[in-house]
């Protein structure tokens, strides 16, 4: 019996396998980067999708198999991996699911998504929840080849959809580790204010847009202070990163948090996990990740007060009208706010 079933980022299935034999999930078998596991669905940071609720149908036949998958539910979306020819026969049989490419900050899908798989010309294994809105956990964007100096934005772009929030005019946004500034020109892009911190400039092309200031030094040797938004792409050691952002999660000065934990070696499973027990936290690889997770952390204080913090952006946008109790509020809770450091982008042209 297959209690759950677990899609590996493309490289790492020995990754996620270790985080899944921590966490008590073992793997009885592979079906391409899906691990099947006997045991109840786990929390997984390192799956592209969880399925939880797999089960195994009897598939004599491609008409058999998608009244099967239609007897469920309507929408389903397939991971191949053989039997490509019947596979494809069943999917015409089914609606139409089409990953179409999001045009950044359109929110993530909403509708009710279920995957399947055949493990055999004859058996399929289908789960109709899963724990990724997008298709084999693959969030992709229209891009943009023109404006950004390197393809680091679309980390930046995936974790606000996942977030479902992201820097608003007039919100005050820190990147650490910014050079040369693809995170930077994605928050400028959407009108908030951002400071970019790293010994090495930005782009001259980000260094000019509106919102943009720079300050050439060290994110390791910042005190914390009053921002909406922390943001870090820093290539650092986990355990050096959860050193640095501790004091600004205490501080109660920042409204949220988005940082890249990037692998340099062995997976530091240990970190990964100091990180996911913070308070308001929790990490996930995200389709444009490398060896990475990214962790995603918000002011309890101000989820607590049920604060939006849109409205928090207008208050500080020139010419914005909101209501006095309102921005009483949000200072008696926040302060007036909601709630060697190297540049970590992917260059553009660099091979992955």
């Amino acid at each position: 019996m297959i209690g759950a079933a677990y899609l590996a980022p493309e490289g790492l299935e020995a990754t996620l396998a270790e985080e899944l034999r921590r966490a008590g999930a073992p793997i009885a078998a592979w079906h391409g980067r899906l691990a099947l596991s006997p045991a109840p669905p786990v929390a997984s940071a390192w799956a592209l999708d969880t399925w939880t609720a797999p089960r195994e149908i009897a598939a004599p036949s491609v008409k058999a198999a998608a009244d099967a998958l239609r007897a469920m539910q309507r929408n389903w979306q397939a991971y191949n991996i053989d039997h490509h020819r019947r596979a494809a026969l069943i999917a015409a049989r089914l609606p139409p699911v089409k990953a179409r490419p999001l045009v950044f900050p359109e929110p993530a899908p909403t509708g009710h998504l279920g995957a399947w798989t055949l493990l055999a010309p004859d058996r399929l294994l289908a789960s109709p929840t899963k724990s990724s809105p997008f298709v084999n956990g693959e969030c992709r964007f229209v891009e943009d080849r023109a404006g950004p100096p390197s393809r680091a934005y679309l980390k930046l772009w995936e974790a606000c959809t996942r977030l479902g929030d992201w820097p608003r005019p007039g919100q005050e946004c820190l990147d650490l580790g910014a050079a040369p500034g693809g995170w930077s020109w994605a928050i400028a892009a959407l009108g908030a204010r951002v400071t970019a911190v790293d010994k090495a400039p930005l782009d001259p092309r980000v260094a000019a847009m509106p919102g943009v200031t720079m300050r050439l030094e060290s994110a390791f040797a910042l005190a914390p202070e009053r921002v909406d938004w922390l943001f870090s792409d820093i290539i650092a050691y986990p355990a050096r990163l959860h050193a640095m952002l501790a004091p600004w999660i205490a501080s109660g000065l920042v409204g949220r948090i988005v940082a890249t934990l990037k692998f340099q070696g062995e997976t530091d499973h240990d970190a990964t996990a100091a990180f996911a027990a913070i308070p308001g936290g929790r990490v996930m690889h995200m389709f444009h990740n490398k060896h990475e997770l990214t962790f995603f952390w918000t002011n309890p204080s101000v989820a607590a007060a049920g604060i939006d913090p849109v409205r928090i952006g207008e208050a500080r946008a020139p010419g914005s009208q909101i209501a006095k109790d309102d921005l009483q509020r949000v200072g008696a809770v926040a302060g007036g706010i909601v709630g060697g450091d190297v540049g970590g982008e992917d260059q553009v042209g660099r091979v992955p």
